[in-house]
């Protein structure tokens, strides 16, 4: 399954492709992961908080609704489980990641400047 997910996240992201041993490291970390053959989400939740590590759909099957299926489904879980707050940063240039969030009721909190290469992140937060 880690290697699926490592050879996944390398379609994702061909300029930092994670390993199968960095998906371990972040499951050993507490980090829950939904995972498809075309998309996954990887998270980590502490007392009612939450935070979305990465989300990644392959090129060729984007904008089919995967990703907004896989926010559903663990915001659906973190609710169970008592969490209140689920945050997330995103680079300012991407702006399909920062509609997706938009559109699922994500709120623009902060700035992180220069926080990917050089690049702004957009902090975002969802109450749920």
């Amino acid at each position: 399954m880690l290697n699926n997910l490592a050879n996944l996240h390398a379609k994702c992201f061909p300029n930092k492709p994670w390993s199968a041993n960095d998906f371990a490291d972040l499951k050993k970390s507490g980090c829950e992961i939904i995972a498809s053959q075309n998309g996954f989400i990887v998270w980590r939740a502490v007392a009612d908080e939450a935070e979305i590590i990465s989300v990644g759909v392959a090129p060729d099957a984007r904008r089919a609704g995967i990703a907004a299926a896989m926010l559903g489904i663990m915001e659906n879980e973190l609710k169970k489980n008592g969490i209140k707050n689920i945050f997330l940063e995103v680079a300012e240039n991407n702006q399909p990641a920062r509609q997706l969030y938009k559109n699922n009721g994500y709120n623009e909190i902060g700035v992180r400047p220069k926080y990917y290469d050089g690049v702004d992140a957009i902090m975002m937060k969802k109450e749920l």
